[in-house]
């Protein structure tokens, strides 16, 4: 099981969205799980490895909060949360996403 964190340099949300990751894991008994962080350093590194904007959370390298129809870009991303937009997922949601991936009971 791998969790990743993609992020452009300077992106102020990478930080919130490891740390909520990490707070996902351990409310969902995966708490020794690692998390990856991973740099997208340019716009054609960001095509090919099918970025979505900073920062992006991926779970066994699929992105639960894409979509295939959203542009791949070097970009910042903003999350649609129970609590308005922000810069990362948030923990309720980083926690929905593990259970659908049956990563977590």
């Amino acid at each position: 099981m791998e969790f990743v964190v993609q992020h452009v340099e300077a992106c102020p949300s990478a930080a919130v969205a490891v740390d909520r990751v990490r707070e996902a894991l351990r409310e969902t008994g995966l708490g020794d799980v690692e998390v990856l962080v991973q740099r997208v350093d340019s716009p054609e590194e960001a095509e090919a490895v099918g970025f979505r904007g900073s920062p992006t959370v991926l779970i066994d390298g699929v992105d639960p909060f894409g979509h295939e129809s959203e542009p791949v870009g070097y970009a910042c991303r903003i999350y649609h949360t129970e609590t308005g937009p922000e810069g990362a997922p948030s923990r309720v949601q980083l926690a929905m996403a593990l259970r659908r991936c049956n990563h977590a009971p």
